[in-house]
């Protein structure tokens, strides 16, 4: 720490002797290109400008054309950049071919983003960076770099919605650069190439601008042009509407300004964004710049202040578990394609053609239900079997059209297209065409994902949750910006808060048995408002818990303590704290100290807390979160549980202190890690016990660890299908959070596939962190196709404008007299409704699909799905045991022989097939969690 206080000490001395030269010349002014001059109300500098390895040897030439537009900027070094704050207070960013990002950054540039920050980005940002980067950036930019072109081309204007500020004649020339594959929703293509099919050069969202070629490089293109793009970006940026916002800085950004790269401020003490489950690694170390790359030209006047850094950790256990599942389509990549990855391919387009097919039945049946007309054109493209669905906005696929000689302009076109794409996967792998193969199959991906019905409602009643988060109810600061917060999520069909209520040992409301209210909420109960803006909605909240972690580091810098400080409760209470086997209250790379389980003071002090919470307010729920011991490697020599409490009772029972065993005592060690697992096991019971006393009809739910069962014990003590099977909790929410949905499928069918969770409903957990807007959707609709009842959201900071307005679309609220059952509150209720949608889709394929069935076969189908029928909506109107025992009755045997009723759906669309079994899989599930709910035994 000394060393570091010195070396700020040196590097600020060094500053004010070399001081700040500031141009005074005001923003030459261009009539030609109708510039605006964005500098001559202001001596503030407006820009920010990254310089990293990538542009080093580029920064003669970036600073150079900067020099001659005259705008006054920041020179911000990429390896000193942490958190949202180091990104800066300047309005606007240019990442000028910058082409890795850590995690870290990546994270931090999406939270400075979020609080109004503009980016503008050029060359093949982030192309080298990881996969969950990648995915996240090009979120950001609304796009991402395809592929480079072989030659010089031509930028012209797009023939269509090309935006008021880039229609500028000098924008337009000869440069050598590369195709920007646009996002699906939310993005315009300002400029386009000259050549086939005339895929984007220049893409434009909101809050970014993108530019497909090295920005600054002469070789890329001429100076002019390059200062045309960055002036008309930069003042479409800082002459938006209102006017008010012309000169508005960044949130919380990091004032500080150098002008040199040798200058440039570390360690800048922002604030990261916390609440991210799987944040992210830490930045690489700093590198000196390169002695060739010349200081900028203009600059600016603050002198930096240095405040501690708190380095993250090297990666979160949850990013790790998605690695081991990934399914990475890299564009352009010849690595060769092994067999089992060519299955993985091929069997995932297949599965995308049944969620887009399942998709757009459900809402043809809802239609013809209804009695809504639909036109010819998409009753053919949403057939069931024939099915090329409709589009709602036809978005062009330059990546498609590029490659494939064409974009698919009819949507009878579609899957046909995408079917010849399947059937020569194989080929072109034999063929070893490793890079052709992969284009083809993103090529199809995106015609699918287009085909999605965005624009009809299609969710049934199910659970459709969603974690608030600490930092987005801090942001809310008041009751009032608390319910713009809950009307967002009623209008888009959320039913379910988990509302985060205990967040590294402070409550988020003045507590009489807690230490301490977190420090960024002051004269506020966020939770008695929550409460009651949830029940005047008709949603449920849940009180979300921490329960063993303690603390967290990226919480003490947010709250400006020293990064060490264990929280408010074990610095009163030491003893309580948890070690691991070299004496670290926090294991080596991670973040977060835990109480000490077997601790009985640290029990009783959490049951009294969420007795207070489930007592004081009418929560519907609690959600208990690090319900776990940190993460372990036994086989590495990391372990985790030596609190002073633990290793008492362990050598009361075995004679052994535990910090004196290792996995190479086999016996010891399984006693050890019993001993463990039964310390959180039994805590689950007991809190389920004692709360249910006081309130019955209490939901209770835990957020885990998606592990194998053998793997997730031995790491992190946490049996959660004891729990399951015991009935201590209603809900098991895993956190399946993956980039794409074959990750998040390999990661959730094991357990929703899981035979031991007894009656507790499992509910899948979605991170929208990184995930592009469709591509959420592609998730939900996975959900819905397999026999789970519902899902749960994370987080309510990243549920942006463009996931609301799809949300609105296909789950919104309807206009009713009466409310949508939620699942786990309503179980034989959503099973009757959901049985009935069922039906619908049955009805539809029997009167549309043109195969020969039997009337016999028809008829008795119909007969036995009637009778389901009338059995669930007698047990929803009035449940008993004997209604019961009619309804399980009646969907066994429906169960028993449904392949057969269905056989010849099997044959041509065996997928959808498969969805009807889980629906009623689901339907089951929902039966035997009423009867344990209402406790309807016979």
């Amino acid at each position: 720490m000394k060393n570091r206080e010195k070396y700020h000490e040196k590097a600020n001395s060094q500053i004010k002797k070399a001081g700040f030269f500031i141009l005074s010349f005001n923003f030459l002014i261009l009539n030609s290109f109708s510039i605006l001059p964005v500098m001559a109300a202001t001596e503030e500098p407006v820009l920010s400008v990254v310089h990293s390895q990538e542009n080093a040897n580029q920064w003669t030439g970036i600073t150079d054309r900067l020099q001659t537009i005259g705008v006054k900027y920041c020179v911000i070094p990429l390896t000193d950049v942490k958190s949202g704050a180091d990104w800066g207070d300047r309005r606007v960013l240019f990442l000028p071919n910058v082409e890795t990002l850590t995690p870290t950054q990546a994270i931090a540039l999406e939270e400075w983003m979020s609080k109004g920050g503009r980016l503008i980005a050029s060359g093949p940002v982030g192309s080298l960076s990881a996969p969950g980067v990648r995915q996240l950036l090009r979120s950001l930019l609304g796009g991402y770099w395809g592929f480079s072109l072989s030659d010089t081309e031509q930028i012209k204007p797009t023939k269509t919605n090309i935006p008021e500020w880039a229609n500028q004649t000098g924008l337009f020339g000869k440069v050598r650069g590369g195709v920007v594959i646009p996002n699906d929703m939310g993005t315009e293509s300002a400029a386009v190439w000259n050549s086939k099919d005339n895929p984007a050069a220049v893409v434009t969202t909101e809050r970014s601008t993108f530019l497909g070629w090295r920005w600054g490089t002469d070789a890329a293109s001429s100076a002019e042009l390059d200062n045309a793009w960055l002036k008309a970006a930069l003042n479409h940026y800082l002459t938006a509407p209102p006017p008010s916002n012309r000169m508005k800085k960044v949130a919380g950004g990091s004032p500080n300004c150098s002008t040199t790269v040798a200058a440039a401020p570390r360690g800048q003490g922002g604030r990261e964004a916390e609440g991210q489950r799987g944040s992210s690694s830490p930045s690489s170390p700093s590198s000196p710049s390169s002695p060739s790359s010349p200081p900028p030209k203009t600059a600016t006047a603050p002198i930096p202040r240095a405040l501690t850094i708190v380095k993250p950790p090297n990666s979160e256990a949850i990013d790790q578990l998605e690695q081991a599942v990934r399914l990475d389509v890299k564009p352009n990549s010849n690595e060769p394609i092994d067999n089992n990855q060519a299955i993985a391919l091929q069997q995932e387009l297949e599965n995308l053609i049944g969620r887009v097919q399942s998709a757009n039945l459900a809402v043809l049946a809802n239609a013809a239900n209804e009695g809504v007309v639909i036109s010819d054109d998409k009753q053919s493209s949403r057939h069931p079997r024939t099915y090329t669905p409709q589009s709602v906005k036809q978005q062009p696929t330059q990546l498609a059209s590029t490659k494939l000689g064409g974009l698919v302009r009819n949507k009878d076109q579609a899957l046909a297209q995408v079917r010849v794409i399947a059937k020569n996967l194989p080929q072109l792998i034999a063929q070893k065409n490793y890079a052709l193969a992969r284009q083809q199959w993103l090529v199809a991906k995106t015609i699918l994902w287009q085909q999605f019905p965005v624009d009809q409602r299609l969710a049934q009643p199910e659970i459709r949750a969603v974690w608030l988060d600490r930092g987005t109810i801090v942001r809310a600061a008041s009751k009032a910006g608390l319910a713009q917060i809950f009307d967002r999520l009623a209008q888009a069909g959320i039913n379910t808060v988990f509302f985060e209520t205990v967040n590294a040992g402070y409550t988020i409301y003045p507590s009489q048995v807690a230490k301490e209210q977190n420090p960024l909420i002051r004269g506020w109960d966020p939770l008695a408002d929550a409460v009651k803006l949830a029940h005047e909605r008709d949603m449920e909240l849940h009180a979300w818990v921490w329960t063993f972690a303690a603390g967290n580091q990226r919480h003490n810098e947010i709250i400006n303590v020293n990064p060490n400080y264990p929280g408010p409760v074990l610095a009163a209470h030491p003893d309580w704290a948890n070690y691991d086997n070299l004496g670290n209250m926090i294991p080596i790379g991670q973040t977060k100290p835990f109480y000490d389980p077997a601790n009985p003071e640290v029990r009783q002090y959490l049951l009294k807390l969420y007795d207070e919470i489930v007592t004081r307010y009418d929560v519907d729920g609690l959600q208990l979160d690090y319900i776990r011991y940190p993460f372990q490697d036994p086989s590495a020599g990391r372990t985790y549980g030596y609190g002073k409490a633990a290793r008492a009772q362990f050598q009361q029972l075995t004679g052994v202190d535990p910090i004196n065993i290792s996995p190479s005592q086999p016996e010891l060690w399984q006693k050890w890690t019993t001993f463990r697992t039964t310390q959180v096991d039994s805590f689950v019971a007991l809190v389920s016990q004692q709360l249910r006393q006081k309130r019955p009809n209490l939901i209770l739910s835990v957020a885990v660890f998606p592990l194998p069962e053998l793997e997730r014990i031995q790491k992190i003590q946490q049996n959660w299908e004891i729990w399951a099977r015991r009935g201590d909790v209603d809900l098991i929410v895993p956190m399946t959070y993956a980039l794409d949905t074959s990750r998040f499928q390999r990661l959730a069918q094991p357990w929703i596939a899981s035979k031991q969770l007894g009656a507790t409903l499992l509910v899948p957990g979605i991170r929208l962190l990184s995930l592009p807007t469709i591509g959420a959707f592609d998730q939900l609709q996975l959900v819905r196709d397999l026999p789970v009842s519902g899902y749960a959201l994370f987080a309510a900071e990243n549920f942006n404008n463009e996931l609301q307005k799809l949300f609105i679309s296909t789950q919104g609220r309807i206009k009713s007299t009466t409310s949508e059952p939620i699942p786990h509150r309503q179980p034989f209720q959503t099973a009757a409704i959901r049985y009935t949608a069922l039906q619908r889709e049955w009805k539809f394929v029997f009167q549309n699909d043109p195969l020969e069935r039997p009337a016999q076969k028809i008829s008795d189908f119909n007969n036995q799905a009637e009778v389901l029928r009338s059995a669930l909506n007698q047990l929803a109107a009035s449940p008993s045991p004997s209604k019961l025992v009619v309804a399980k009755a009646s969907l066994t045997r429906l169960q028993s022989q449904f392949r057969v009723l269905m056989s010849q759906e099997l044959k041509s669309n065996s997928y959808q097939v498969k969805v009807w079994e889980n629906r009623l899989v689901t339907i089951e599930r929902l039966l035997r969690y009423g009867e344990r709910r209402v406790q309807l035994r016979p």
